[in-house]
């Protein structure tokens, strides 16, 4: 099942996809996809009941992010081995994590401002991890997937000289404005079978930047799940952007960096496509 949002920004309706591909108006069971509904039960009354939700087309209607604001965004970094090798760092010993501003999340096709004074900004194609219950201190990491609602794509864009040349921490870095397009839909687990064998891509104007696989990460989805939770509640809703592949634009020699203008084309196997434009900010 496939959770989306579809209308203009704060107008969003709920809509599923069901096994078959059809589209499914779901707003006579929830008024938006948010933390309320992403639990367990709720998502398995909706599964139960998606024939009896009428069909629905959604043509040349604009696609939000599939669920309302996240109570919080966590982001794992350096998390893909070769990433970390194109980026000259060790190998972790322990997942790096750092926050991202719940509102940088914007719709899969929406448009991607560059920050005023920008001279880095990047892209980076990653797996999200969408929560559907508390998790408090996981005991087993074989439990941290049955606290997952499902997976979506994000793109976790990037100011590099913000980042890590203006001193401080990552956080000014990752959540200048509309910094996270998420989507187009939220796969439910049960969808996803193998999660650490996901292809991942990205292009910039047509031309392949990132490609590569889960099956590359430093740490699981599961040890990345369970480990978060020994440090910080999880809630219903929550976000986890578990890294990205090698290919980002401050991988490269010379460097490469997104400039007004310009299509960001992403995508992961199973979780569909994401397609935006950069603008400069007014």
């Amino acid at each position: 099942m496939k959770l989306l949002r579809v209308g203009n920004p704060g107008e969003e309706r709920p809509y599923v996809i069901d096994a078959e591909g059809i589209i499914r108006d779901a707003s006579s069971l929830c008024q938006d996809f948010g933390p309320s509904t992403l639990s367990p039960g709720f998502l398995m009354a909706m599964s139960s009941n998606l024939d009896s939700l009428p069909a629905a087309s959604i043509d040349g209607q604009r696609i939000g992010a599939p669920m309302s604001r996240p109570g919080k965004v966590v982001c794992i970094g350096l998390n893909y081995r070769n990433h970390a090798k194109e980026a000259g760092m060790q190998i972790p010993t322990e997942p790096i994590i750092f926050m991202k501003a719940p509102n940088t999340v914007i719709g899969p096709n929406d448009d991607v401002r560059i920050p005023k004074r920008s001279r880095k900004t990047d892209w980076e194609v990653e797996l999200c991890v969408v929560m559907g219950s508390r998790a408090s201190y996981i005991e087993s990491e074989s439990d941290a997937l049955s606290h997952v609602a499902g997976f979506a794509i994000s793109n976790d864009v990037s100011e590099r000289e913000f980042q890590l040349e203006r001193g401080g921490q990552w956080d000014k870095g990752k959540s200048c404005d509309t910094f996270n397009p998420l989507g187009p839909f939220i796969v439910t687990r049960d969808e996803i079978t193998d999660v650490q064998g996901l292809d991942m891509w990205l292009d910039v104007d047509g031309v392949r930047q990132q490609s590569g696989s889960t099956s590359d990460m430093i740490f699981s989805v599961a040890h990345i799940v369970w480990y978060v939770s020994q440090f910080m509640v999880l809630e219903p809703g929550d976000l986890i952007n578990t890294g990205t592949p090698a290919g980002v634009g401050n991988g490269f020699k010379p460097p490469r960096f997104l400039r007004p203008g310009q299509e960001i084309a992403l995508g992961i196997s199973g979780l569909g496509e994401q397609r935006v434009r950069t603008i400069a900010t007014p």
